[in-house]
């Protein structure tokens, strides 16, 4: 008996806590509002615009110049190069000369040199003593010697400036005292 009892407890108690579930426990509550709030929204949806109408590019320069071409730079260069005109420019098909290998601030004048009708000026560069006489190369700027003095030795250069002209600038090696 007391174990029919027992069944029917549970039995009783399974039945009302499933029927505890079925409550709507607040559930239609938020139904309604959920219902409500869809009829009072509104959906704006903005109406979308006209695609703009493509107009292909005709390309008209075909047989022109190729804008990136060296050639066009080449040929534009030469045009400003006879335009200037000015008389200034080095010989770069002649043979060089060793002093040339060398910035004129990495030589010093370490002494003079006269023989009869002569005078040369003693260049080092590197440890090695070198001979320059009025007229030959020094330097990578297309140098020339112009005069060779017991103090120093002026230099005639021939540079290009920012737009491309030859110019020329003088410059000079003065006789470095050796300490002792």
């Amino acid at each position: 008996m007391m174990r029919s009892q027992g069944v029917r407890a549970v039995m009783s108690l399974t039945l009302l806590s499933g029927l505890a579930g079925c409550g709507d426990s607040g559930v239609r509550e938020v139904q309604q509002w959920m219902d409500e709030a869809r009829r009072q929204t509104k959906v704006a949806v903005p109406k979308l615009s006209e695609p703009k109408k493509f107009t292909p590019f005709v390309y008209d320069a075909r047989n022109e110049v190729d804008p990136y071409n060296p050639a066009k730079l080449s040929a534009a260069l030469a045009k400003l190069q006879a335009k200037s005109g000015n008389g200034f420019k080095p010989d770069m098909e002649r043979r060089r000369e060793p002093l040339e290998a060398y910035p004129l601030d990495a030589l010093k004048m370490v002494g003079t040199l006269q023989k009869p009708g002569l005078g040369y000026a003693l260049i080092q560069a590197d440890k090695t003593i070198y001979q320059a006489k009025v007229g030959n190369y020094i330097g990578q700027n297309f140098g020339m010697v112009t005069k060779v003095s017991d103090t120093a030795v002026a230099i005639k250069e021939i540079v290009q400036d920012a737009s491309g002209e030859w110019t020329e600038r003088k410059a000079q090696l003065e006789l470095q005292e050796s300490k002792k």
